[in-house]
């Protein structure tokens, strides 16, 4: 591999014959010997390239069907290639399916050792870190119970746990956070971020673009087996739900770059305040707002406004809802028009500062949603080289030496 790069992918395609009808028993084949069956080609992938560096935690993103699932078990070695080439450098462990190879009949403390054996750990290595592995699915009072009379979430908990304990290079991994509850989440969270300081490399499928923004350094997006954007995960992850909307019929023909919506609800101004002034330069330290002007194009009855604020980093620092302040919007007439706004002690980072709206209804869908629609500076004397700059209160107490 003339690459540095921990993944490499050359011009990949995937095909699958569909029948349209099955045979299933002999005497089907032998009364029928001369029975034709048709059947049609499904282009699963089609000159996918990219290459992915060591440590880079590389997103994958796409709608159903778009081809996600299949690059994943290419790259896996479960399907082979019909063209192009993969190379990979340093040890590969996947995570593509939840489960997978677990016996419902053993008992939790069996299946551990089998699955992470089958994972990549010696025999050794497993039954050395069972016991973390246990603890960390907080299972330790089910180890002997067989896996049949496990719920699906505690299924999901052990598999994720085994999963966390591998030690490979390069990890492929498949919408794991499509279950489970919002604590198993969070844990899920805790052990990326930990992969991803210890630098391994990380292919990641999901349909999360949250988890895409926060973790990681670049992202692709698969539409009908081809890749239709690559890079930043910001960009990609725009770009992934205008296709959804377009998809549904609820996007315009014409879209600007990081807008998505149907334009039910469309927001026609977003703007900073400092001290009740409309401003570009905020002071730290100061109450500030950020506001936005809405115009109703259809009635609606649910809406919610939304705002998030990054840094120049694009690192997500501030964000809120109308439904987390508990306020009611009401229904509203086509052509009518408010404003929401947020009021704040300004702790920010000096720096500069975006303002992402969103208009959602309550019931699903994306109304609006401006990408970085307006910035300030934030401007402090004291800079402390965090996210924020808290005001804090410090004691420094010298301890009375006892006599001798």
């Amino acid at each position: 591999m003339e690459s540095s790069a921990a993944v490499v992918v050359e011009d990949v395609s995937k095909q699958f014959v569909i029948p349209h009808e099955r045979v299933n028993t002999l005497k089907e084949r032998v009364l029928h010997p001369f029975h034709r069956i048709g059947s049609e080609r499904l282009q699963a992938l089609e000159g996918v390239s990219f290459e992915v560096e060591q440590g880079e935690f590389f997103g994958v993103v796409g709608r159903n069907g778009s081809g996600k699932s299949t690059l994943l078990k290419c790259l896996a070695g479960i399907y082979r290639v019909d063209g192009g080439q993969i190379a990979m450098r340093g040890r590969l462990s996947t995570f593509i399916e939840l489960g997978v190879g677990f016996n419902m009949e053993l008992a939790a403390r069996d299946n551990v050792l089998i699955n992470g054996i089958m994972l990549g750990l010696t025999p050794k290595e497993a039954l050395r870190r069972f016991d973390s592995i246990i603890e960390f699915a907080e299972l330790e009072d089910f180890v002997d119970l067989k896996l049949k009379n496990y719920s699906s979430g505690m299924q999901v908990r052990l598999a994720f746990s085994v999963m966390a304990q591998v030690d490979a290079d390069i990890l492929l991994i498949d919408e794991v956070l499509a279950v489970g509850d919002a604590s198993f989440q969070q844990k899920c969270f805790e052990v990326f971020q930990r992969m991803k300081d210890e630098g391994r490399t990380i292919l990641f499928v999901t349909h999360d673009m949250t988890a895409v923004q926060r973790f990681c350094d670049r992202a692709l997006l698969l539409e009908r087996g081809r890749i239709e954007a690559s890079g930043d995960p910001g960009t990609v992850g725009g770009r992934y739900l205008e296709r959804n909307f377009a998809a549904d019929g609820r996007v315009g023909a014409v879209a600007e770059e990081g807008r998505v919506g149907d334009r039910a609800v469309e927001v026609v101004d977003v703007w900073f305040e400092d001290e009740g002034q409309r401003t570009q330069v905020m002071r730290q330290g100061n109450q500030c707002t950020v506001a936005m002007r809405v115009r109703f194009n259809e009635p609606v009855g649910d809406a919610i406004l939304a705002f998030l604020i990054e840094n120049d980093r694009h690192d997500p620092v501030f964000a809120t809802s109308s439904e987390d302040g508990g306020t009611e919007t009401g229904p509203h007439e086509a052509g009518d028009e408010a404003t929401f706004s947020v009021t704040f002690d300004n702790v920010f980072a000096p720096g500069r500062v975006f303002a992402t709206p969103w208009v959602i209804r309550k019931r699903g869908g994306i109304c609006d949603r401006r990408e970085r629609l307006a910035t300030a500076m934030v401007t402090a004397v004291h800079r402390s080289g965090g996210l924020v700059d808290l005001r804090a209160t410090m004691e420094y107490r010298r301890e009375a030496r006892e006599p001798a």
